[in-house]
């Protein structure tokens, strides 16, 4: 039988911090009680859970299991997931829209339970004197199969603690009492495994909320020992010594780093920043780790490119076309899987038997982590009645951007529409019907309509053919989408205020900068004036700026409010940028009207002949 995590350890123990603040086991308990008892109450078996506070989710998730719970783990609450969840689960658990009424606990003393509060009435919950069955299948997690269409996968509570303690027995020597820090979600299994489970069962306190930035994780680099959990998508975005950050008080014990393959390059870029080597995990949803390697020397194509199974781990390389094959105390039977990765047998100098992988078989395709079905999203184009045929290709754009590309020979109804309203308006309908179901990091940046695709002397369509149809690519964007129009109250005409969705492949953010791209300031400028323009009768030259500021960035995908109010006595414009995370940007533009200009010119060329006798010019 498993135990709960902490069942044996004082009331103050640390489980976790959310801003600096400590949650302590009485808390851990307290919560996970609650859940237990609101659950165990509730009719059904099955409920999917999304909540995004690491500490919450834990307390979810073993409330849930301790009441009998199978908790559904969706990687997202976009509503084409939840739609297909709907229909095998019996409620929806946290972050959820209001859509699928999602259940959270009521505002009841464990929630609100002071950290100095005494253990009274807390130690003898009945769940927390529970176990929990090995065999029990806790946990179905999704992904993407070789086909394409999402796959459900159902976890024992066994197969989860035999990956933790695997997890512990190759690494938790050299991590001691670390604090866990991440930069990834535990909405996967990846970092369900490295940023939850392990750390509970392990007594790592760790950190709730996952930070997307660097300058984020240093403060907790410097003040206590720690280690990260990241992904190659994370790890590449960040800084070079630009940063000072490799110095005595860095108390960085590890980096873990899975979801995607990690170049050499930005394995030792990572080494030289934080002083350690990242410790990559191979792994599935399905088999959980297969295999980990470190580089810690920057010499590619040497025993650092190979992988080492994890104990238990036995592989295979089918001879006939080069898959692998694991087999896995991690899974949930003791047969041979069979992966969509082509390997290598590779003998290190040690004499241990490693292997090297070799690219993926299927058209499941990996971009910022994320597993993305190419031939789901031209189904779901095909779907369309404005599509014929469509093919979708992962294409990169410059050195470091990669993003997808859309070709799509249309029916008489969508070409009707690119001739009438023309290809924004077309690209716009398309991309809405993708994103229901697409995350908005995988929708296609460019869009080439066809009367027919291109085909070699076999008659076949190649990726080279269609990536050279984008050489011809209309122009990118450098404008913003209007997503709605909002007039001042009453209708006041000095006064509009605009939803201005950022489009992925805006021309702007090349450059600005690199693999983070974000909307240069002077756009947002050049873009409140531009609109100021659209919509108020202003004059026609800029007279300055004043109080400009910039609080935070804009991202590609972002939706943001520009405000603009402009003064006809003043001839100025006052603009504002916000959203829901907070204010991005704004000002006051001031504008000369025509006479005013008129006047300046007369009097600088009256003033000109005494400049220039001056003999001063």
């Amino acid at each position: 039988m498993l135990r709960l995590p902490y069942a044996a350890c004082a009331a103050d123990a640390t489980v976790a911090y959310r801003d600096g603040q400590a949650l302590d086991n009485r808390r851990f308990r307290a919560c996970t009680a609650a859940w237990h008892d609101f659950l165990a109450a509730r009719p059904g078996r099955k409920f999917a859970l999304f909540i995004n506070d690491s500490f919450d989710f834990s307390t979810a998730l073993y409330g849930a299991w301790l009441a009998g719970k199978t908790v559904y783990l969706p990687g997202d609450a976009l509503h084409a997931t939840c739609v297909s969840l709907s229909a095998g689960v019996d409620g929806f658990l946290g972050d959820f829209d209001a859509e699928w009424s999602p259940l959270t606990l009521p505002p009841t003393l464990p929630l609100t339970l002071p950290i100095s509060q005494s253990d009274a009435g807390v130690s003898d919950t009945p769940a927390l004197v529970q176990t929990l069955d090995p065999d029990f299948d806790g946990l179905v997690v999704y992904t993407s199969g070789s086909s394409g269409d999402a796959q459900a996968i159902p976890k024992r509570l066994s197969q989860l603690a035999s990956e933790v303690a695997t997890l512990e027995q190759l690494f938790g020597a050299g991590l001691g009492d670390a604090d866990v820090l991440a930069t990834v979600s535990h909405q996967h299994i990846y970092g369900l495994l490295f940023k939850v489970l392990w750390p509970l069962a392990a007594q790592r306190p760790l950190h709730v909320r996952s930070a997307a930035f660097l300058e984020e994780l240093l403060p907790h680099m410097r003040s206590r020992p720690c280690l990260l959990v990241s992904s190659p998508a994370h790890l590449k975005r960040f800084p070079d010594r630009a940063i000072d950050v490799a110095d005595s008080a860095m108390q960085l014990r590890a980096v873990f780093s899975s979801g995607g393959p990690l170049s050499a390059e930005a394995a030792e870029a990572t080494r030289a920043l934080l002083g350690v080597a990242p410790i990559e995990i191979y792994g599935s949803s399905e088999t959980g780790g297969i295999a980990a390697r470190s580089r810690d020397e920057p010499n590619p194509g040497s025993d650092n490119d190979s992988w080492t199974p994890m104990p238990g781990v036995q592989w295979r390389v089918d001879a006939a076309d080069g898959l692998l094959e694991v087999r896995s105390p991690h899974l949930r039977d003791t047969r041979w899987l069979r992966m969509a990765d082509r390997a290598a047998v590779a003998s290190a100098a040690d004499g241990q038997t490693r292997f090297v992988l070799q690219g993926r078989a299927d058209r499941i395709v990996k971009l910022e982590e994320k597993r993305i079905s190419l031939d789901a999203m031209e189904r779901g184009l095909c779907a369309s009645p404005l599509v014929t045929e469509a093919r979708v290709v992962l294409h990169a754009s410059g050195k470091t951007r990669t993003g997808m590309a859309a070709f799509v020979v249309l029916s008489d109804s969508g070409r009707a529409i690119l001739n009438g309203d023309g290809k924004p308006a077309l690209d716009r309908q398309l991309r809405a019907l993708l994103a229901a179901a697409v995350e908005a990091i995988a929708l296609p940046r460019r869009w080439r309509y066809l009367d027919r695709f291109p085909v070699n002397a076999q008659g076949k369509t190649t990726q080279a053919e269609l990536s050279a149809l984008l050489a011809s690519a209309p122009a990118r964007p450098t404008m913003p989408e209007i997503a709605s129009l909002q007039r001042g109250p009453g209708e006041d005409p000095h006064r509009v205020e605009l939803a201005l969705r950022i489009p992925a492949d805006l021309l702007y953010f090349d450059g600005h900068f690199g693999d983070t791209p974000i909307l240069p300031g002077v756009v947002q400028l050049d873009w409140a004036i531009a609109f100021g323009r659209r919509y108020f009768d202003m004059p026609p030259l800029f007279g300055g700026v004043h109080a400009l500021k910039f609080q935070q960035v804009i991202a590609p995908e972002s939706t943001v409010m520009l405000e603009l109010q402009y003064d006809a006595a003043k001839t100025s414009l006052s603009f504002r940028m916000h959203s829901a995370a907070g204010q991005h940007a704004s000002g006051r533009i001031a504008f000369v009207p025509a006479v005013a200009a008129v006047q300046a010119v007369q009097a600088a060329s009256a003033a000109a002949p005494k400049a220039k006798a001056g003999s001063h010019v």
